[in-house]
């Protein structure tokens, strides 16, 4: 079943986003790089995008499905429209797209297991100190390599 399981945030300035949310709400994120930081508590987390080229203009619900590639065709049949094509980060695969009223959301499918240093998870070369799980690997039917 699909569910909202991230909201990613586009911020100005990480270093105070993160002494901000930690004052008021107690949450310590893990910082991957230094445009980018999440909490990982399993629940509904949040990421903090502070590469301008990368974030979104307002704040981006993430919904988590088990078949990116129906979401996809669904969304699209439904009169959706992708606005940045699947693609693949550490971890999963995801796409954007505005629903009829213009709200931009994402979705996502894991794709993989990350078995290298939590440090790294963003930096570097993307294929090393990944794991992938062949049934997940096999949902992302797009045609797009996992890396």
């Amino acid at each position: 079943m699909a569910k909202l399981n991230y909201v990613e945030l586009p911020v100005g300035d990480l270093p105070a986003s993160l002494d901000f949310f930690a004052a008021v709400f107690g949450w310590t994120p893990k910082q991957f790089g230094p445009s980018y930081a999440a909490t990982l508590t399993g629940a509904t987390d949040v990421g903090l995008q502070s590469d301008p080229a990368e974030q979104t203009h307002a704040p981006l619900p993430v919904i988590e499905v088990e078949d990116l590639s129906a979401a996809l065709a669904a969304v699209e049949q439904a009169g959706g429209v992708v606005t940045r094509p699947i693609f693949n980060f550490p971890g999963g695969a995801r796409f954007h797209f505005r629903e009829p009223s213009g709200f931009g959301f994402a979705i996502w499918t894991s794709t993989s297991q990350w078995d290298g240093p939590e440090d790294q998870m963003f930096l570097g070369e993307k294929t090393s100190g990944y794991r992938p799980q062949p049934q997940a690997v096999m949902q992302v039917s797009a045609g797009l390599p996992v890396q």
